[in-house]
């Protein structure tokens, strides 16, 4: 590239993106909304007993310093200068919990992912203890006591982890979402890090009060959780601190949004009533709300869209949110190994175009949105000696609509105007059958931008429009048109009603399989055979005297 060229370039914004499977760094360009380049690496999981996802923190923090580093060499490979980028964000799996030694830096645990269920027991008695007539932590919060937010998470680790406990004890412990550890690291860690969480973080916690955007401390003693290890609370647009390591040192980071808050920036759904749907592990559907906090009547989740900037209003949010989406097509490839890779479903499906009856609830983590069910659990139904894996395959990509359009059906009835058309982003947007289907089952069309990469490029574009770094315009009129796919409707109305009510039965048989408190069999546990076996008795007792 040319000198000349260079200097047209002009400032460039990254975006670190640390999702719950990958980590990947991207870089944009500001004056177009362009991806120049990124890296990506893959993040393990753990599962140390069923139901319990975890991930290695340390892990977490390498792949984003890796990502970084590789990035940057391929943008030299490109001839562009790295020095062009002048602002960092940062976004990332909301939920996900991490206590560390501030003296040390190191964890005291691994991450407890947000799908992980250990918690439940925990759920239930504290859903027990609440009056459902005033339900101060939904009134405070937006969201149900759920295995999904982080002070049940957090409130296991101090319970039952001793590092954490002794952590707290003398003072040493601090608690963070992925973007707290992972900003409190780069910015120095032991060496003066930056302990904070912006507001669309904060209020996936449970912790978080969306009205006043401040910790409660209600809240806080309801978890049991000390309020001195908690971050300091800021904008999703602001200048935190500065890369303090690597290629990129002492470039500001000056953008934090949760994954989900940041898709729906990058999809420029900025006005009330704009919604996006993202499909990622799990599948997430936004609709702005404006300033104003609605909350739902029908299972959704109210949440903090964005506050970008720190004199800047609150935006909020309708969210539904599904456990499951990519998730099951990783489940078919590593548990079942009915494919071999993740882009080979797309095939089976395409074969067979029909489940040929064949309904699949891939309720691994329970039933989120808008059931808030951790009591149920994946099944597959409607079996017939002709199904084979592609049906299944076709299945699973269906059932990923069918959660959506539930979804969707609730946010109709909260908001009370219909959807048009949905936005849609995330990896699994690459399959066309998927995004054709989910067009046949919602009945109206599905609009997919040309560049994916919503959920980076809204890190993006909060960091560039930080005060102090302003290389990016957030006003609308200077904001890149987004050249969109839309997928129409192919099949009528009726066949996709009857499609959808044969779903939700199959939701229903899913329901209520685990029980966590597990009672000792008894043959007197249940009283119609108690009778039986009691009348039995006297039966043979009598017979031996006649």
């Amino acid at each position: 590239m040319a000198d000349a060229e260079k200097a047209v370039l002009g400032p460039l914004v990254g975006a670190i993106d640390q999702g719950t499977s990958s980590t990947r760094f991207l870089v944009f360009n500001p004056k177009t909304a362009d991806l120049l380049n990124y890296h990506q690496v893959q993040i393990k999981q753990e599962f140390p007993k069923e139901g319990w996802v975890e991930e290695d923190p340390k892990e977490i923090l390498e792949s984003v310093y890796d990502c970084i580093e590789k990035t940057c060499e391929k943008l030299g490979q490109q001839s562009i200068d790295v020095s062009n980028i002048k602002a960092i964000g940062v976004t990332n799996q909301r939920e996900t919990t991490i206590v560390w030694d501030k003296v040390t830096g190191e964890p005291l645990y691994n991450a407890v992912v947000w799908l992980d269920l250990r918690t439940q027991s925990t759920v239930e008695s504290l859903n027990k203890s609440i009056s459902v007539s005033n339900n101060f932590v939904k009134t405070k919060t937006g969201l149900p006591i759920s295995t999904y937010f982080s002070a049940v998470k957090l409130h296991w680790l101090i319970n039952n982890v001793r590092k954490v406990q002794k952590a707290i004890e003398d003072g040493r412990a601090l608690f963070g979402t992925v973007d707290s550890w992972l900003i409190w690291n780069m910015t120095g860690g032991v060496q003066g890090g930056v302990h904070c969480t912006d507001v669309t973080n904060a209020s996936r916690t449970m912790l978080f009060n969306i009205h006043s955007l401040q910790w409660d401390e209600e809240l806080c003693n309801f978890f049991g959780i000390p309020m001195s290890i908690l971050p300091r609370i800021r904008s999703s647009s602001e200048i935190y601190g500065l890369m303090k390591t690597g290629a990129l040192e002492g470039v500001p980071i000056s953008g934090c949004l949760g994954d989900q808050s940041a898709a729906l920036v990058g999809q420029l759904c900025l006005q009330d009533g704009q919604a996006k749907n993202t499909y990622g592990t799990g599948c997430f559907l936004l609709c702005n709300t404006g300033q104003k906090c609605v909350t739902s009547e029908h299972g959704l989740l109210t949440t903090v869209a964005y506050k970008l900037g720190r004199e800047e209003p609150v935006y909020y949010a309708l969210e539904g949110s599904v456990a499951i989406a990519g998730a099951v097509v990783s489940w078919l490839k590593d548990n079942i190994q009915i494919i071999k890779a993740s882009k080979e479903i797309e095939n089976l499906a395409e074969k067979v175009g029909t489940s040929y009856g064949c309904y699949f609830v891939p309720a691994f983590s329970g039933l989120y949105a808008p059931y808030w069910d951790p009591s149920a659990r994946g099944i597959i139904c409607g079996l017939t000696q002709f199904t084979n894996k592609c049906h299944i395959a076709f299945a699973a990509l269906e059932a990923v609509c069918f959660q959506a359009r539930e979804i969707l059906d609730a946010m109709n009835r909260d908001c009370g105007i219909p959807l048009t058309h949905l936005q849609v982003d995330g990896g699994m947007t690459e399959n066309k059958i998927l995004m054709q289907l989910q067009a046949d089952i919602l009945c109206i069309p599905v609009v997919k931008p040309a560049m994916p990469e919503t959920t980076a490029l809204g890190a993006a574009m909060a960091a560039g429009a930080a005060e102090g770094v302003s290389v990016w315009s957030l006003d609308p009129k200077d904001l890149s048109l987004v050249q969109m796919e839309k997928f129409e409707p192919q099949i009528n109305a009726e066949e996709s009603e009857v499609r959808y009510s044969t779903w939700k039965q199959a939701v229903m048989k899913s329901m209520g399989w685990v029980m966590t408190e597990t009672v000792e069999p008894s043959i007197f546990s249940s009283l119609s055979l108690g009778i039986y076996v009691v009348s039995s008795m006297v039966i043979l007792i009598g017979a031996r005297y006649i």
